[in-house]
C-alpha cells in the first residue's frame, strides 16, 4: 500500500474538541497509528531532515490535497502513486546522487587497486539462466515475464549467472578451454532486481559491487577477494571494531549433513535437492532460531530432531580445531579445512585477520556455492549482511557441460546495507559543497556576453562552472545562486571591473584572519593564473 494511501487510511485530521467520548478513542487511534507509521519512515528514510513531526506534516498535506482533488488525483491531475516511485525503488535526487557516485568510486578505486578489470551486460537476462539447482528462493523473486519474440527474460536478481554466461562465450565447450588468458580478474556493479519485502537495507532493486576471480582453484583468490573488501571497509573508514566477516567452508558443512545421511546430490520422493533444501533452512539460523531450525529441517529434509541437534552443535564450533573434531574421521586431514586454515594463516601476513571470525553457520543460501564462503556483518547487530561471497566451482559446468570445470570465486556487495552503515557510523562525507569550482555571474544582461566568456575561458582551465541564466543586478541574490550551486568561487562581472579589463573572484568557502572572504581582481588575459592568485591573496592574509 503506497504510504499515502495508508496514511490516508487511518481517517481525516481531527479538527476542534472531541464531540464524545467515541470521537475521543478515535482520535486517540488514530494518532497511535500516525505516530508509529511515522517512526517506521523516519528509522527507513535516516535523514535528518525527515523527523516524524516534518513526516506527520508532509503526509496530512498530502492526504488533503488529494481528497480536495476529488479521492484520488493531485492538481495537476497525477495521481499520488504516479508521483512516488513504484514500492522498493528508489529516486535519486541530484544531492543523493552524488553520494551514490562517491560510494560508486570507492568501489572503481579499490577494483582498480587490486588489478580488477570492469565489465558489464544488458539488465535483461534469460529466465533459464536462474532456473538451476533447487532450493533457491531466487526463481520465485524474478520480474520475469515472456517478450514480444516469445522469449522468457527477466531483470537480472543477481550479476553471477551472467558472468558465468559470458566466461563460455570464450570458452571452448568441447575441451573447456578458456580462450582468453587466465585468470579472469573482473569486476561490475549492476543494478540487480528482487521482488522482495522491503525493509530497512533491503530493497527491490539495488545495485551491487560484484569482484570475481575465475580459473585459480586454490585459497589466493579467496584472500585477495577478503583483502580488497577489507581495503574497502579502510578507505571509508569502517574499521575491523565495526565489521567483521565469517568465514565458513560448504565443503565443511557437507561433511556434516553428510554424517546424517544428507548426502550432495541425493533427492527425496519428490525428486527435490535435500542437501540445497538443508542449506536454505540452515542459512535462517540467524533469522529465525535453532528452534525454527530444528523444525524445518524436520518437515522438509525429514531430518531426525537429535540429528538436527547435532549438526546445530557442530554449526557453534569456535576454531578450526574445534570444527575437525566435531567431524571426527572425516575431519581429519580433510581437504575442505585445511583450506580454511591455510586462509586464516595468510590472512595474518596479509594484515586482515582481524575482520576475520569462523563461523561454522554460515551456509550463504544460493545452491551453487561449493567452497569457501563469507559474510560481512555489522557487530553491533543491526543490519543485515553487508557483503557475502565464496568459491562456486561447478556453476560453469553446470551451463556448459561436463567439460566446463572452471574454478571460480568471487562477491556480492550491495549498496543498500553498507550505505545505512556509513550514515550509522557517520562516515558519509558532506558533498553539499565542492564538487563545482565557479559560478560565474552577471550584473545585467547587457554583461551577459562577457560573463559567458569568462566561464568559457575558466572551463578551458579545466574547471567546472555554473554561468547563472538570469543576471541579477543585487549582490546578494548572486550570492544566494552561487550558496545553493555549492560553488568554491564566484566570478562577479559588473561594469566597473569590466571596464578595467579584470573581474572580481570571490572565494566563498575560505576566510582570512577577520573573517572576510577571500578576494581578488583577476585580469581577462590570466583565468590561467587564478589559482595563483587566490593562493597568494591567502597567504596574505593570514
Amino acid at each position: 500500500m503506497p504510504m499515502v494511501t495508508e496514511w490516508q487510511s487511518f481517517g481525516p485530521q481531527p479538527k476542534g474538541p472531541p464531540k464524545d467520548d467515541a470521537d475521543a478513542a478515535a482520535r486517540k487511534e488514530r494518532k497511535v497509528k500516525c505516530s508509529a507509521m511515522a517512526k517506521r519512515l523516519a528509522d527507513e528514510f535516516n535523514k535528518k531532515e525527515w523527523s516524524e513531526k516534518k513526516i506527520t506534516k508532509e503526509l496530512d498535506s498530502l492526504v488533503a490535497e488529494l481528497e480536495a482533488g476529488g479521492g484520488d488525483a493531485l492538481a495537476g491531475g497525477a495521481t499520488i502513486e504516479t508521483l512516488e516511485p513504484p514500492s522498493g525503488t528508489r529516486d535519486f535526487y541530484p544531492e543523493e546522487y552524488r553520494v551514490q557516485s562517491w560510494l560508486f568510486d570507492q568501489f572503481h578505486e579499490t577494483a582498480r587497486m587490486f588489478g580488477f578489470s570492469q565489465y558489464d551486460a544488458p539488465v535483461l537476462e534469460h529466465v533459464r539462466l536462474y532456473e538451476r539447482k533447487a532450493g533457491e528462493e531466487i526463481t520465485g523473486q524474478m520480474y520475469a515475464f515472456t517478450d514480444q519474440e516469445g522469449a522468457r527474460v527477466t531483470l537480472r536478481p543477481e550479476m553471477t549467472p551472467t558472468l558465468a554466461r559470458m566466461v563460455l562465450n570464450k570458452t571452448n565447450l568441447q575441451t573447456g578451454d578458456v580462450r582468453v588468458p587466465l585468470p579472469l580478474k573482473w569486476y561490475s556493479i549492476p543494478q540487480c532486481w528482487r521482488f522482495e519485502t522491503t525493509q530497512r537495507g533491503r530493497k527491490r532493486e539495488h545495485y551491487q559491487w560484484n569482484m570475481d576471480v575465475v580459473g585459480v582453484e586454490h585459497v589466493h583468490a579467496e584472500l585477495e577477494l577478503l583483502a580488497a573488501a577489507v581495503s574497502f571497509f579502510e578507505r571509508v573508514g569502517i574499521t575491523s571494531k565495526e565489521v567483521g566477516i565469517k568465514v565458513n567452508s560448504r565443503a565443511v558443512l557437507e561433511a556434516i549433513l553428510a554424517k546424517h545421511g544428507i548426502e550432495k546430490g541425493s533427492k527425496n520422493d519428490k525428486g527435490e535437492d535435500i542437501f540445497a533444501k538443508a542449506c536454505v533452512i540452515i542459512d535462517k539460523l540467524d533469522k529465525i532460531g535453532a528452534e525454527a531450525v530444528t523444525c524445518m529441517l524436520g518437515e522438509d529434509v525429514d531430518v531426525k530432531p537429535e540429528a538436527a541437534a547435532d549438526i546445530l552443535q557442530s554449526l557453534e564450533a569456535k576454531s578450526i580445531d574445534e570444527l575437525a573434531n566435531q567431524l571426527g574421521d572425516a575431519g581429519k586431514d580433510n581437504p575442505a579445512i585445511n583450506d580454511v586454515k591455510r586462509l586464516f594463516e595468510l590472512a595474518v601476513d596479509y594484515g586482515i585477520s582481524d575482520y576475520l571470525v569462523l563461523d561454522a553457520s554460515v551456509v550463504r543460501g544460493l545452491a551453487y556455492y561449493t567452497g569457501i564462503v563469507w559474510e560481512a556483518f555489522d557487530r553491533r547487530g543491526q543490519l543485515r549482511a553487508i557483503m557475502g561471497g565464496g568459491r562456486y566451482d561447478r556453476l560453469l559446468e553446470l551451463y556448459g557441460g561436463a567439460k566446463c570445470q572452471i574454478p571460480c570465486v568471487g562477491f556480492g556487495f550491495g549498496d543498500c546495507v553498507i550505505m545505512e552503515l556509513l550514515k550509522e557510523c557517520n562516515k558519509l562525507p558532506d558533498l553539499s559543497t565542492g564538487f563545482l569550482d565557479y559560478v560565474v555571474c552577471a550584473y545585467s544582461p547587457e554583461l551577459y556576453g562577457a560573463a559567458s566568456k569568462v566561464a568559457a575561458g575558466l572551463r578551458k582551465t579545466g574547471k567546472s562552472v555554473d554561468l547563472m541564466p538570469t543576471p541579477k543586478k543585487k549582490v546578494a541574490n548572486s550570492f544566494k545562486h552561487a550558496d545553493v550551486t555549492g560553488a568554491q568561487r564566484m566570478v562577479f562581472v559588473a561594469p566597473s571591473e569590466i571596464e578595467k579589463g579584470v573581474v572580481r573572484v570571490k572565494d566563498l568557502r575560505t576566510k582570512d584572519k577577520n573573517g572576510e572572504a577571500i578576494q581578488v581582481d583577476c585580469p581577462l588575459d590570466q583565468l590561467d593564473k587564478l589559482d595563483e592568485m587566490m593562493a597568494q591573496a591567502a597567504e596574505k592574509s593570514s
